[in-house]
């Protein structure tokens, strides 16, 4: 599923290509066709994202509310626009660009009430400048869960996915199965600020890069990664292959239905030293 740096840039995207242009709006598939000729023709007010919720703002408070999902796609292309090929649930264009989206699990007309609803639901978004971490903070520390259960509870934290939280827990050398309640608040810190620069970082490239410097493939010497989802990672979907920095092979399990990925070594299993 796309993490909220791929929603972050579309919107960056979809803002820089139509805000302040009068837009065609169509369903080609047909499943929006209703709401779209509501919006056809309108000036397109700008694009936004909340976590892994996209938001397309039109005059009167109105909104495309848009979640990808797996497998869903919002391509934009220079125009003019050719014929929709395949399931086209929405189009956008105007003269110069077009942008298709197919396989969305969510594509909605909202209004106001529910677009601030949606919003209030998640968890802080690290990459919103309106994001406040002392409301993550107050889950955590009172949750029991494993910490890489919380990262990837969109009303803890917004738009972290899986490869964010195996990648930031290896960083901080934490194992995914640490309690949320025993760790430090200045821990949670460096985990967030972690987050924003790492995730800003992949609203500038497109990819998801966790490496430092002297694990990068030029560094070590070593191939580049080979993966459908790019970037240079420590452990995502790198199960028994050896750790970049100890040697330790990678390990995998189950979590909530979502696999887990760290490093034995270098993410030993937390030890509550209270007494008992």
């Amino acid at each position: 599923m796309p993490e909220g740096h791929t929603l972050r840039r579309l919107a960056d995207d979809l803002d820089a290509a139509f805000t302040g242009h009068r837009v065609r709006v169509s369903s080609p598939q047909g499943r929006f066709a209703a709401d779209a000729a509501l919006l056809d023709g309108e000036t397109l007010v700008g694009a936004d994202s909340a976590g892994k919720h996209l938001f397309v703002e039109f005059p009167g408070d109105r909104f495309i509310h848009i979640h990808l999902g797996l497998i869903g796609t919002f391509d934009l292309h220079p125009g003019p626009a050719p014929e929709p090929v395949g399931q086209v649930r929405l189009r956008l264009q105007d003269e110069a660009t077009y942008a298709d989206l197919r396989g969305a699990i969510q594509c909605d007309l909202i209004g106001r009430d529910r677009h601030d609803h949606v919003i209030a639901s998640l968890g802080p978004d690290p990459l919103r400048p309106d994001a406040d971490p002392t409301r993550a903070w107050a889950r955590i520390k009172r949750s029991h869960r494993p910490i890489g259960d919380l990262l990837l509870d969109q009303a803890v934290i917004a738009g972290v996915g899986n490869v964010y939280r195996a990648e930031v827990l290896f960083r901080h050398r934490m194992h995914p199965l640490r309690p949320g309640s025993t760790l430090r608040v200045g821990q949670f810190g460096s985990i967030w600020d972690d987050l924003v620069a790492l995730m800003q970082e992949g609203v500038r490239t497109g990819r998801i890069d966790t490496v430092h410097t002297q694990h990068t493939p030029e560094a070590m010497g070593r191939p580049p990664r080979v993966d459908d989802h790019g970037g240079e990672v420590y452990v995502y979907r790198r199960t028994g292959q050896p750790c970049l920095v100890c040697g330790s092979r990678i390990r995998t399990a189950e979590l909530a239905g979502r696999n887990l990925f760290w490093c034995p070594q270098c993410q030993p299993a937390f030890r509550s030293r209270a007494v008992r």
